[in-house]
């Protein structure tokens, strides 16, 4: 019984990290190839503008919404993913910085977290940001923005 259990636990140690890496999302800072992969694949794109170290609202967005299975999930099969971070307590490379800045100035980002959707020819759909109700209800509303 015990060799049992022990071969269970060994097994399920061994799976889990593989489902975790399935569902994991590849959050990427390069809007320029973003549209490149979004225009191959027909995905629209996500794109976070985050304070990701010291906005609330920025933190409530990916405990909530962002790093759950749910969400990876679906933005896996329908969105290519772009993080464009703002932090206080971490510095960014210049380059990085400068672009972050440039792309907030360019989709007018007033506050954060700004969430900007482009469609697969990568035209803007629609701005949003934190909205309650979790996982669910964001994909929901995404689902109805990308489907338009």
């Amino acid at each position: 019984m015990k060799k049992t259990r022990r071969i269970i636990i060994i097994a399920l140690l061994l799976f889990l990290p593989t489902l975790s890496v399935a569902l994991d999302t590849n959050w990427g800072d390069d809007l320029d190839h973003a549209k490149i992969e979004a225009k191959k694949s027909g995905k629209h794109i996500f794109i976070n503008f985050s304070g990701s170290d010291w906005c609330h609202w920025c933190i409530k967005l990916e405990k909530e919404v962002l790093n759950t299975d749910e969400f990876k999930q679906f933005a896996q099969d329908n969105l290519v993913l772009v993080n464009i971070d703002f932090p206080k307590r971490k510095k960014l490379p210049t380059e990085l910085a400068q672009r972050n800045d440039d792309l907030a100035s360019h989709y007018r980002v007033r506050g954060f977290p700004t969430v900007i959707i482009l469609n697969p020819s990568s035209e803007i759909v629609t701005k949003t940001g934190y909205r309650k109700g979790g996982a669910a209800a964001y994909i929901k509303y995404l689902r109805k923005i990308i489907s338009q």
